[in-house]
Order: C-alpha cells, then sequence, then structure tokens
C-alpha cells in the first residue's frame, strides 16, 4: 500500500474509533478523549524531537510537563495581596542573595586558581550565602503561607489572561532544560537518562513542598480559563435557550460547548507545532541533527558541535512539553502535583513515540492518541468483557477478583501493545523515512 494512503487509513481508523466512543458511551466521553488526545499528541511531539531527532534519553518528560503546570499558576492565577504584603519582598530578596551567591561562585571559581585556597573561599562563600538566604527566606514562607491557609497561603499569580500561559509555560521548561544540558548532556545516553529522571523527581518533590509557590499539595482550584465554565454558560438564559430550541438539556451543552472549544484552540497548537515540527526535520538543521543521532563520531569530524546541538534540541523539546503542561493544567482548571507521575507523563509518553513512530512527527501525533485513547477505553471494554465472562459465574471471591483486576488491564494492554508494534512493525506505525 502507498505509504501515504496507508497513513491517511490510520488517521481515519483512529477518528472511527473515537466516533464510535460517542455514538456507544457519550459525546462527551469523546470530546475528552479527543482534548487529551491532542495534547498528548504535543507531549509525543516534544519526546519525538528529542530522541527521534537527536537520539537523547530523556526520562524526566514529566518534570517539564509540571513546570508547565506551574507556569499557569504563575500566570494566570490573581496575586495575593495580603499574602504580598506578608513576606513577597522577603521572598524577592532571598531569591536575589541565592542568584548572587551562585554568581559569585562562578565568577570566583574562574578567577582564582586552582588549588586549596580556591576551595576554601568556595566553600566559605557558598555556606555564607546559604545562612543568609535561610535567614531572610524561612520567615517570609511562614508568613506567606499563615496568610488563610485554607484557601490561600501562597503568593497568586500576575492574574495575566490564561492563554498566554502556554508560552510561558514553553520558556519556564526551556530554562530549566537549559540549566539541566548544561550539566547532564555531556553524560553517557544511560546517565543521561538517570540524571533527567532524578531530576524530573525533585521538581514535583518542589512543587509538593514548597506552598508559598504554589499551595504544595493543598492543590490550586479554580484557574482562570481561555474559555467559559461550565456553570457560567448554564445562567446565561440566552446560550440555555438556543440550546433548549434543539432539545439538549444545559449541562449537556455546556459540557459539550467547553470541550469543543478546547479542542480547537488545542487543534491550532498542534497544527502549528507540527508544521514547525516538518519544517526543522526537512532543514538542513533537521539533516544535520540525524546525522548528529546516527554517529557522533563521524559528525564531529566534521566539525559540527554535538553538545551545543544536543543542548538546542533537548532545550527545544523541553519546552514543547512545556506549553502541553500547560495547557493540560488549564483544562483541568486546577494544579496538582501529586498527578504528576512518571507512569502517565514519561513511560506512557515514550510508548507513544515509539507505537507511533520514532522521528515521523506524523507518528508521535497518531502515537499519542492511540495510547490515550487506549489508556481510556481499554478499562470500559474490559469490564463489560468481564461482566460478560463472569455472569454464568457463582458470586464469590474469584468473581469479586476478576471484576477487581479490570483496572490493571490497562497495563496489561499498553505492554501488549508495545510488544506487538515491536514484533511486527519496530520502526513503528509511520515509520522515519
Amino acid at each position: 500500500m502507498n505509504p501515504a494512503l496507508r497513513n491517511t487509513a490510520l488517521f481515519a481508523v483512529m477518528a472511527v474509533l473515537i466516533c464510535l466512543v460517542g455514538a456507544f458511551q457519550s459525546w462527551n466521553a469523546a470530546l475528552q478523549i479527543v482534548n487529551m488526545g491532542l495534547v498528548s499528541a504535543i507531549m509525543a511531539l516534544g519526546v519525538n524531537l528529542q530522541w527521534g531527532f537527536a537520539g537523547l534519553f530523556n526520562v524526566g518528560v514529566m518534570g517539564f510537563v509540571a513546570l508547565g503546570g506551574l507556569a499557569t499558576v504563575l500566570v494566570s492565577m490573581p496575586p495575593i495581596r495580603e499574602a504580598w504584603s506578608a513576606g513577597g519582598a522577603g521572598i524577592l530578596g532571598a531569591l536575589f542573595v541565592g542568584a548572587a551567591t551562585i554568581i559569585a561562585a562562578v565568577l570566583l571559581a574562574k578567577r582564582m586558581k586552582p588549588g586549596r585556597k580556591r576551595m576554601a573561599a568556595l566553600t566559605a562563600l557558598l555556606i555564607a550565602g546559604f545562612f543568609i538566604y535561610r535567614a531572610i527566606f524561612d520567615p517570609n514562607v511562614e508568613a506567606i503561607e499563615a496568610v488563610n491557609p485554607a484557601i490561600e497561603g501562597y503568593l497568586g499569580g500576575l492574574g495575566l489572561p490564561a492563554i498566554l500561559a502556554w508560552p510561558v509555560g514553553g520558556l519556564l521548561a526551556a530554562g530549566v532544560a537549559w540549566v539541566i544540558g548544561k550539566t547532564a548532556l555531556g553524560l553517557r545516553s544511560d546517565y543521561l537518562a538517570i540524571a533527567t529522571l532524578g531530576i524530573a523527581e525533585i521538581i514535583i518533590a518542589v512543587m509538593k513542598n514548597e506552598d508559598w509557590l504554589s499551595r504544595g499539595v493543598k492543590n490550586v482550584v479554580g484557574l482562570p480559563r481561555p474559555v467559559p465554565y461550565e456553570i457560567d454558560l448554564q445562567n446565561d438564559p440566552e446560550f440555555t435557550g438556543r440550546w433548549a430550541e434543539l432539545g439538549v438539556d444545559a449541562v449537556t451543552a455546556s459540557t459539550l460547548y467547553v470541550k469543543f472549544a478546547y479542542a480547537g484552540l488545542f487543534a491550532a497548537v498542534l497544527i502549528v507545532l507540527l508544521i514547525l515540527s516538518q519544517r526543522a526535520l526537512h532543514s538542513p538543521w533537521g539533516r544535520m541533527m540525524r546525522a548528529i543521532r546516527d554517529n557522533e563520531v563521524a559528525a564531529e569530524a566534521m566539525g559540527k558541535d554535538v553538545t551545543a546541538r544536543h543542548l538546542q534540541v533537548f532545550i527545544l523539546g523541553s519546552a514543547i512539553c512545556g506549553i502541553a503542561g500547560a495547557m493540560m493544567t488549564t483544562l483541568d482548571s486546577g494544579l496538582s502535583p501529586g498527578i504528576y507521575q512518571p507512569l502517565r507523563f514519561t513511560f506512557l509518553i515514550w510508548v507513544m513515540v515509539i507505537v507511533g513512530g520514532s522521528g515521523n512527527n506524523f507518528g508521535a501525533v497518531l502515537g499519542g492518541f492511540l495510547i490515550w485513547f487506549l489508556w481510556v477505553e481499554v478499562e470500559v471494554a474490559g469490564q463489560w468483557i468481564m461482566n460478560l465472562v463472569t455472569s454464568g459465574m457463582a458470586e464469590g471471591a474469584l468473581k469479586t477478583h476478576l471484576n477487581d483486576s479490570v483496572a490493571h488491564m490497562k497495563f496489561f494492554t499498553m505492554g501488549i501493545v508495545l510488544l506487538l508494534v515491536l514484533r511486527f512493525s519496530p520502526r513503528g506505525l509511520i515509520p522515519e523515512r
């Protein structure tokens, strides 16, 4: 079969599967799959940029997605004026002291000759800076977190439109990726994987424990959104009246409207990123990245700065993951650091890239939709199958155990799908050309 026709058929099958969910379950469920599929496809594009283009094994995807979610709070939530009055200036002063200490240590290390004197001076500087930082930081954190802790207890954000948080999420993730890349990209691929996984866990730990920043595990709810809240639409007589004429109740109409609006925004972002990724893939830069991926020694021999190019693509891929993280948090209307688990935001994204086709942007998009569809629908289908299988069984421990095991079907299915694809299409459903 012609590759273009085959690829079109694969996307058409994916569309039919989603339509079947709408027809046999609900269109709300189908649209939710579409929206999360779009977000997952963007995450897969970011990982594909790093792995498919450059061969970078980043296992810290979760951390960059979480940074995008944090950016949504910092940008879109209104500032808590009482918290800023209680300790906002002190927090900024402490952060300034911390940054100044690091800069001074770097300058000192460059100007002094290696030896015991330099080591003693650096140690004294860092210890002094640390204690000054904590002396300023700790009391101000306590003051902020004491401000109405039940619903606030943090500094809030800038109160800007929510959609601006998406590019800011990308910039925040890119900035952290630059710091990580400067220290970790010189490592071998397996060590890079361990380093990025550890740094991602550090990012999540900071978000969970620094309540002054984003309420930690207390969660931030009621985030501003680029589309209306369902309850506001339900209270709008004009909106409800228009849908009532079509025989649709206000609750269903409002949820469908909001999900359609999100789908349009997310699709626009995905299309822009996909076009840019395709242009990058077929540009001289893209050919150079693939040459570095295939043979770093030969690329270096031809005068290519491999480390600089790796840093460049690492930052770009992480920025895309940050944008997706900000979009997902906006969709959820809340930030909960506890949801960021390696299984969902690292392993599953890697499965999307491998199944879809590493090195192929359209393959990454297809993998994003397919794996998310299976992740959601396997449990539903598994429950139906298990009910059918156990319908003739007597009530007892075995029947209860079989029905309770349905929740684990999604993990079993991910393994089976991955094995089948690696066996029969090892380069993915839409392989790299």
